[in-house]
Formats: C-alpha cells, sequence, structure tokens
C-alpha cells in the first residue's frame, strides 16, 4: 500500500512539474502585439511617436497602418512623443493594445503663408535625419539639429533637439559637450530618461558625484522598468568607481532583480559579471568565482561574441588571482572562437582590443612569463606580434615585441633579445609618427566641434533676437502708447544677448583649454615612449661592449644588475611625477652600472642634505639621467686622466631644492671637436626630448622645474648642470 502511494505521488509530481515548466516556459515567451496610436479627434494614427519596449525601438508600419511590437508578459510599453505626455503601460498579454490621444493637434500644416501657400512642418524629417546620421557623419547630423532648432516654435520640441545634440556628443566621445546640452535640455523640458543620459556623461568625465546625483534625482521621476534597471546600474558603477563596494552591491542586486523578473537576459549576464567585480575588489575570490560562473554560462547562451567578451573578463579576474593556469586554459579556449567573430562580423565600430587574436595571444605568452615558463611564453608572443602586424595593430606589436626581448634576454638568448629589441625600437618611432598625425586629426576635429557649437548657440541667439524683433514690431504698430515698455524688452534682449556671448566664450575657452591639456598630454607620453628606448638601447650597448671583449662574468653581472634598473624605469614609465627618493635610488643603480664600466676614468659620489624631507618634492622620472650620461660619455670618457663626478642635493629655498651634476671632464666645446664625423651627424635626441620635456611639464605646472648648463671652470673644461626643483 505504501508503495503504492509514493508511485501515486511520484506521478502527480512529475505532471506538476511538466504543467508548471510549460507554464514558465510560455511565460517567457516572447510574442508580437500590435498597438495603435490614433488622434482621438481624427481617428487617424499618429506615424511619428517613439514606441519602445525594454530599450527596443519599434517603428510605425505603413502596410499596416500601426506598430507591430515584440514582448513578453510584464514587460512594459512605453510611447513618447513631442506633442503629447509619455504613456507607460504594462503588457500581460498578447491582445491588441490602443493608446487613444485627447486634443493632438498634429503640427505638420500651419495657417495659409502671405503668398497663400501652406507651410510644411520639416521637424520631424529634420530628427530623422539626425538619428541616421548620428553614428554616420557628425557633420550632417549636427545640420539637421540647426534646422531642427529653426523649427522649434515648443519648450518640448527645443527639448528633444538639445537631447539629440547631446547624444550625438555623447556618441562622438565628446562628453563634456554631450552634458552641456543635455542640462539645457533639461531646462526646456525636465525629463527622467534625459536626465540618465546626463548622468552616465558626467560618469564618463569621472564627475562621481554630480553622476551620483543625477541617477538618484532620474530615480525619483517617471521611468520605464528598463530605464529603471539602467539607473541602478549605473549607480553601481558610481559606488564600484568611488569604492563603496556595499553600496555597489546593492544598487546592482537591485537592477539584477528587475532584469531578472521582467527576463532581461543580457542585462542578467552583464550584472552577474559586474557583482563579480566587486567581490574581487574585496578580495572575497570565492563569491567572485561564483558571479563568474554565472556570467560566463548565461553568456554562453546569448551568442558567440557576448561569450567570448564575459571569457577575457574572467581571464583577467584568474590574472589578478594569480590562477594563471587556468587564465591559460579559458584564454586559448578564445583564440578560436576571436577569428571566427573577426571573420563573421565585419562591425565598423569593431571589435575590443581584448578579443583580438593579437591581444589574447599576447596575454597567454605575458601569463606564461609570469608563471616562469619562458619558453612557452616565446610562441604565442610570435604569433601575436604576426598577427598584430598583420592586422597593423601598433600597440599590441610593439608590447609583445618588448616582451619577447625580455623572455630572449631572461632565457640566456642575447643575440635574439638584441635583434627584438631592435625591432621594438623601429615600432615606437613608428607609433610615435602615427600620435603625431592622431594629435593633429583631433585638433582639426576638436575645431570642428567648436565650430559646429558655437555656430549652434550663435544660431539660438539670432532667432532668439528676431523673435524679439518681431515682437517689438508688432507692439509698435499696435500698441503706440506703450513705448517706454517696448524699449525696456529691447534692452533685456541685448543683455541676454551679451549673456549668450559670455557663455559662448566661456564655452570656448573651456574647449580650447581642455584640447590642449589632451595634446600636452598625448606629447609627453610620446615623449616618455621616445627616453625610454633611448636609454635601454644605450645601456644595451655597454652589454654588448662587454660581450666584444670575452668579459662575460662582467656582462653577467652587468645584465644582472642593468635588469633591476630597467623593471624600475619600466614601473615609472607611465607616470608623470614620481618621488625623488625613488629618483635618488635609480640615480645611484645607473651611475653605478656606468662606474662598472668606466672604473679607470672617473670617480663619482652622491651627497644629498639631510635636513631635506624627500617625500615633499616629486620629480619626472628619467629627468636627471641625459645629464648624467652626457657627463660620462662626452665629459670623462674623452679625458686622458681619471676624473670625478659629482651629483649634490641641497635646499635652495623653503620651498625649492638645488639638484647639480658636475664633472670636471673635457668639456661642451672640446667634446664636440672629439666626435668623429658619423657621430656629429646623429642628432641626440635624448637632450631635446627632455628639454621638450621640461618645457610641457613647466606649462602644465606653473615654473615647476628650472634647468641651467654651464662651463665648469673658466677654460672650458668640465659641466655644471644645475636643476632648481620646487615642492609638490
Amino acid at each position: 500500500m505504501n508503495r503504492f502511494l509514493k508511485i501515486v505521488l511520484a506521478v502527480l509530481l512529475l505532471v506538476f512539474s511538466s504543467v508548471f515548466s510549460q507554464d514558465f516556459k510560455e511565460r517567457g515567451k516572447e510574442f508580437s502585439v500590435i498597438v495603435q496610436v490614433i488622434d482621438n479627434n481624427t481617428s487617424q494614427p499618429i506615424k511619428d511617436a517613439v514606441v519602445e519596449v525594454n530599450g527596443r525601438v519599434f517603428n510605425f508600419s505603413n502596410l499596416r497602418r500601426r506598430y507591430i511590437i515584440k514582448a513578453k508578459e510584464g514587460s512594459q510599453l512605453v510611447v513618447s512623443h513631442s506633442d503629447f505626455e509619455t504613456i507607460f503601460y504594462t503588457i500581460k498579454d498578447n491582445e491588441d493594445i490602443k493608446v487613444l490621444v485627447e486634443d493632438f493637434r498634429e503640427k505638420r500644416v500651419s495657417k495659409l503663408s502671405s503668398y497663400g501657400k501652406k507651410k510644411i512642418d520639416l521637424f520631424p524629417k529634420y530628427l530623422d535625419s539626425v538619428k541616421f546620421y548620428k553614428k554616420k557623419d557628425i557633420n550632417k547630423s549636427l545640420s539637421s539639429i540647426e534646422k531642427m532648432l529653426l523649427n522649434s516654435s515648443s519648450k518640448g520640441r527645443k527639448a528633444i533637439a538639445y537631447k539629440e545634440l547631446g547624444d550625438v556628443y555623447f556618441f562622438w566621445k565628446q562628453y563634456d559637450l554631450a552634458v552641456d546640452n543635455y542640462k539645457i535640455s533639461l531646462k526646456e523640458n525636465s525629463a527622467s530618461s534625459v536626465r540618465l543620459l546626463l548622468a552616465k556623461s558626467q560618469f564618463l568625465l569621472k564627475k562621481y558625484n554630480e553622476s551620483e546625483g543625477s541617477y538618484q534625482k532620474s530615480l525619483k521621476g517617471r521611468l520605464s522598468t528598463y530605464e529603471k534597471l539602467k539607473a541602478h546600474e549605473g549607480l553601481g558603477d558610481v559606488f564600484m568607481a568611488l569604492k563603496s563596494y556595499k553600496k555597489a552591491d546593492d544598487s546592482y542586486n537591485k537592477a539584477l532583480k528587475i532584469a531578472k523578473s521582467n527576463q532581461v537576459t543580457p542585462k542578467v549576464t552583464d550584472l552577474n559579471s559586474k557583482l563579480a567585480q566587486v567581490f574581487a575588489a574585496q578580495g572575497n575570490i570565492q563569491k567572485a568565482d561564483g558571479y563568474f560562473r554565472n556570467s560566463l554560462k548565461l553568456a554562453s547562451k546569448e551568442n558567440q561574441k557576448r561569450s567570448l567578451k564575459e571569457k577575457q573578463k574572467v581571464a583577467d579576474f584568474y590574472n589578478k588571482s594569480q590562477r594563471y593556469d587556468e587564465e591559460i586554459k579559458l584564454r586559448k579556449e578564445s583564440l578560436y572562437e576571436a577569428d571566427d567573430i573577426v571573420v563573421e562580423a565585419e562591425e565598423k565600430e569593431a571589435l575590443a582590443d581584448s578579443i583580438t587574436s593579437q591581444k589574447i595571444n599576447y596575454k597567454i605568452g605575458t601569463a606564461y612569463i609570469q608563471k616562469e615558463s619562458y619558453s612557452e611564453a616565446i610562441p604565442f608572443l610570435k604569433k601575436s606580434i604576426k598577427d598584430a602586424n598583420e592586422n597593423e595593430d601598433l600597440i599590441i606589436e610593439k608590447d609583445a615585441t618588448r616582451k619577447l626581448s625580455e623572455v630572449y634576454a631572461t632565457v640566456g638568448e642575447y643575440t635574439k633579445a638584441l635583434k627584438s629589441y631592435e625591432d621594438y625600437v623601429k615600432l615606437v618611432d613608428t607609433l610615435y609618427s602615427k600620435k603625431e598625425q592622431e594629435i593633429q586629426q583631433i585638433k582639426r576635429f576638436g575645431k570642428k566641434i567648436s565650430e559646429s557649437q558655437s555656430r549652434i548657440a550663435s544660431l539660438e541667439k539670432d532667432k532668439q533676437l528676431t523673435d524679439s524683433k518681431i515682437s517689438l514690431a508688432y507692439k509698435d504698430q499696435q500698441l503706440i502708447q506703450e513705448s517706454n515698455k517696448q524699449q525696456e524688452i529691447i534692452i533685456y534682449s541685448l543683455i541676454a544677448g551679451c549673456i549668450l556671448m559670455s557663455l559662448l566664450a566661456y564655452f570656448m575657452f573651456r574647449t580650447n583649454k581642455q584640447q590642449k591639456l589632451a595634446n600636452n598630454l598625448l606629447a609627453l607620453k610620446s615623449m616618455r615612449s621616445q627616453m625610454n628606448p633611448h636609454f635601454i638601447f644605450n645601456a644595451l650597448n655597454s652589454v654588448n661592449n662587454f660581450i666584444a671583449v670575452n668579459d662575460e662574468r662582467s656582462a653577467n653581472r652587468y645584465l644582472s644588475e642593468f635588469s633591476v634598473l630597467m623593471r624600475s624605469v619600466l614601473e615609472n614609465s607611465d607616470e608623470d611625477f614620481i618621488s625623488l627618493v625613488k629618483e635618488i635610488e635609480l640615480l645611484e643603480l645607473y651611475v653605478k652600472l656606468e662606474h662598472n664600466r668606466f672604473k679607470d676614468k672617473f670617480d663619482y659620489s652622491i651627497s644629498v642634505d639631510e635636513q631635506i624631507n624627500l617625500n615633499n618634492y616629486s620629480i619626472p622620472p628619467m629627468l636627471l639621467q641625459p645629464y648624467i650620461e652626457n657627463a660620462i660619455w662626452h665629459g670623462l670618457r674623452y679625458k686622458k686622466e681619471k676624473g670625478s663626478l659629482v651629483i649634490v642635493i641641497a635646499q635652495k629655498t623653503i620651498d625649492s631644492i638645488l639638484i647639480s651634476v658636475e664633472d670636471d671632464g673635457v668639456g661642451r666645446k672640446k667634446s664636440v671637436e672629439i666626435k668623429t664625423k658619423h657621430q656629429l651627424k646623429q642628432k641626440s635626441k635624448g637632450m631635446s626630448t627632455i628639454q621638450n620635456r621640461i618645457a610641457i611639464l613647466n606649462n602644465m605646472y606653473k615654473e615647476k622645474i628650472m634647468v641651467s648648463v654651464t662651463d665648469a671652470f673658466e677654460d672650458g673644461s668640465g659641466t655644471k648642470v644645475e636643476l632648481i626643483l620646487k615642492k609638490n
């Protein structure tokens, strides 16, 4: 009997689970819904409404004269238009939906003009043009927006025009201009959806507190379900950037709850990945692992491209956790998928750098280096260099070539290391030329953007002034007795014009200032990338000389010490300034290396005033090295008797110190006379680069560094370099 009851119970459970599973599948299934947006007065369909579900926009079907959307049970429908209030509706089933709009006045046709012809409203046409060219041609997009503003007679339309202008600038990564135009749109018509875009732009500008405020304010307004999801996710991103991990966790979980309940699968994947990053940042590896496994599983169900992106995130997590074997395994699986995606997609926006085969091979090679499996790293680095060369990816080709040179040097294959390093130097020079071209392109693009923004601002000002003049002329004809009031309107209009001109000048000044800062940062980066190869190449020449005279022990010792110096140099290569303590350590190691080479040529001393608080001073990395190198190679090396090199760091004033590098070598004039004709043809890039570097840094940091170079003695022998460094 008991056995019979168990069998019956099992059958009932099976039937129930089958029905429940089927019901769940039906609920999660996407279906078609017909949406009609009708003018209640004329019973005519409204064709230019914006109909969207979970961020997807659906166009009007001219054939069926209605909107046909795709949705799931519980999805939220949003219907918006410039001439009526936005409508929100939760979809329950696949029944048709009819939206009746009361008092809708279609503004396509106005009153008869003075010529008796109908004036056509072109605002919707220009709006369509902006959306079509937004991601293709910025000039055509801006031109259409100018025409939209000319056809904007209401606050609602002005708000739409400035919102679209903000969208154009956002796509072209001009986030400061996007912020300005979103704010103008919100002044004309406060819409929570626009404030959401403002918050995202502020986040990308790293104005995290302002971004948080905009997200919080947007959540208090009227948002669709999908927009609420985006708002909570955006807040999570802000808190993650501010390292407020508990708040980030809370915001991401709120967004995840909305995504799951509305079955927004791509966002469920994204949020699992972001939650994993939150726990990884807190050092909770176990929880991070669990969320990453979820994101990988979900991404694999979406599409190959999404799966590949997620694998790279997880692989980066394994790298940070020093789980190199798991990282290598995952990246190797990604290699075949990356090739397939690049062949099939052929998209203009291209894939992220981390998904290209050359980047994946480079990261596999780097992982092998980190686990000290150098021989296994070599083929992946070679493949990375080959793929990067074929795909014209200079940055990856340069980095992989440098890594390959370091690996060869580590395993003792110095000839191959030198050859790879020479290739690296050539790539750096090529990349430098390319960066210069990019700087010029950025300048031209910035100039175009500035001109367009100025033109749009002037257009709005002219339109306001024109409207004022028409209003004044009309009142002059109708109300002659109100002349005093008309004069006041003229004065206010002029004041408004002056204010607009002042704002225009301010925006132009700020844009130019930001452009100049961006150019200076690019120039500094290029100079650093030029200085490091110059220094490394000279040092490798020293190793080559030891090898040439068969002094293997000295070469090995020199190379060992040189690798320590190189590691420190490369660690600081991306910094504009490092602490003076680090710079002194680098100098001591560098002078020691050069002294080992030229023991019979000079002695040296480094003196630092003990009263100086070195932590109060910072200095650009490798700033003093070229001057010391010149002193040894062009002064002391040519001296017949043994010379001396004296480096002194002393307090000059309360807020500055004096760093002097003095040698008693042959002097600058004698050094030039001694050089061979071949040497004279070669320009000293090190000194010219460092002069340019000091000039740019002084321009950015208000004369922080001053350098003077003089003869040490009256007979022209010796050289003295004095560098004044101001406190941080």
